[in-house]
């Protein structure tokens, strides 16, 4: 496991809490800003899983 799997994994979940809030608190920007996060760890994630792909092919 890599720092952007780990990083990504972090962003996504303080982006799927960020969400629940605003929409516990019927917050459309707060659910929007916390889609956004959660979405940027989703890449950041799949970033980190991709270098994990390429350093276990060599």
């Amino acid at each position: 496991m890599n720092k952007d799997q780990i990083k990504g994994r972090i962003e996504e979940s303080k982006g799927k809490v960020r969400e629940v809030t605003g929409i516990i608190l019927d917050d459309e920007a707060m659910e929007a800003e916390g889609n956004v996060q959660k979405n940027v760890g989703k890449v950041q994630t799949g970033f980190g899983n991709l270098k994990e792909d390429i350093k276990k092919s060599r």
